[in-house]
């Protein structure tokens, strides 16, 4: 979920190049009811967005009733890298932080360390 375009599409050519399915919603509350239609193995989010930011946006999903929702792996995608700011995002549910500009290899090394199903294929 993020409200930049460019953001979005940039995000969306190296997941898919790297063999990743992808949705792509523009605000917070997409996001939610998004995760209400169907399963995800992991959810990045941009912070800043309008009608739900992504830190409320995250405090909604945790509050899901339906718990395979309700625990989906959450990593902000943020221009916001000052110190502290990490925390912010841990505390609203997020899993994973990474700040943007956005590069190829730290996008994959956060979906790959907080992705769902990485989660199931390390417990066999």
């Amino acid at each position: 979920a993020d409200d930049n375009p460019v953001n979005s599409k940039l995000a969306s050519i190296i997941l898919r190049r790297a063999g990743h399915r992808v949705d792509v919603v523009g605000d917070g509350r997409q996001a939610v009811e998004a995760l209400a239609e169907r399963r995800y193995d992991l959810v990045l989010m941009d912070v800043q967005m309008p009608v739900l930011d992504g830190l409320a946006a995250a405090r909604t999903i945790r509050g899901l009733a339906d718990p395979r929702q309700a625990q989906v792996p959450i990593v902000a995608i943020t221009a916001n890298a000052m110190r502290g700011d990490d925390e912010v995002c841990f505390a609203a549910g997020r899993d994973g932080y990474v700040s943007k500009p956005i590069s190829a290899a730290t996008l994959l090394d956060a979906v790959r360390r907080h992705s769902r199903r990485q989660r199931l294929s390390r417990v066999g």
